[in-house]
């Protein structure tokens, strides 16, 4: 079996509306063996974003911890944190998160200029917009890579954003309902591409989706019941 890349053991989080306390995440467990395509699916509010984030080190959990090839990384300052996240994690969201200013290029920069800084990236910038290049051309985009957000498809801006996710070579790659607000064939072309790079890469993915059908393309399936993870046919069984 493939070696564990990423692990959270006991997670809780709960949230706060006021003086309510609303329980999300209840001693989540999860293992993601390295080079799977792994799908985290549940019914809505059953905290499937929360536990993405919490594994991303987007959020920190109130109890428990996650676990980056042995090495516990929730604890880590959020400097260290922020490092982890642009070196080793690609993350996509349903929303594309694009900078509307820039270009799809610029945008597919954008992580390089932050791991270097101004000066390490000028003295990089020849090979980083090479890399960037081809990154746009592998999603199908070099004939936009001058254009602006506002003047690409949603599906376009999702692979815009697949680009960027990799721009810094990531191992892992976390989305976040990746084709939400797409339309069946965008979102057909962008799993696709996930699944290629899954597949050909080696990349390991993790996604998070409310739609089984997406789900049934990964290569394993847990399901969020009750703020704890369960395999699929566990899940099922609880949730009939």
């Amino acid at each position: 079996m493939a070696p564990t890349v990423l692990a959270a053991r006991g997670v809780t989080k709960t949230y706060r509306k006021g003086a309510v306390a609303v329980p999300v995440l209840r001693g989540a467990d999860i293992d993601v063996a390295e080079g799977e395509m792994l799908a985290i699916v549940g019914q809505s509010g059953s905290g499937k974003s929360t536990l993405l984030h919490v594994l991303g080190t987007l959020d920190r959990p109130d109890e428990g911890e996650v676990l980056y090839r042995g090495q516990r990384i929730d604890t880590l300052s959020r400097r260290r944190r922020d490092a982890f996240r642009n070196t080793e994690l690609g993350m996509i969201f349903q929303s594309y998160h694009l900078l509307p200013e820039l270009t799809a290029l610029e945008n597919v920069l954008a992580p390089a200029m932050i791991r270097y800084g101004v000066f390490a990236y000028l003295g990089k910038r020849r090979q980083l917009r090479e890399r960037a290049t081809a990154l746009l051309e592998r999603v199908g985009l070099g004939h936009r890579m001058t254009h602006k957000p506002r003047e690409l498809s949603g599906g376009e801006m999702q692979r815009t954003a697949i680009a960027r996710a990799l721009m810094n070579e990531p191992r892992l790659l976390l989305a976040d309902e990746p084709t939400g607000n797409l339309d069946p064939t965008s979102g057909d072309g962008v799993l696709e591409l996930m699944r290629g790079l899954n597949q050909t890469d080696g990349l390991t993915v993790i996604m998070v989706t409310h739609d089984r059908a997406i789900a049934a393309l990964a290569d394993r399936t847990v399901t969020l019941v009750e703020g704890r993870v369960a395999e699929e046919a566990e899940g099922l069984r609880v949730q009939g």
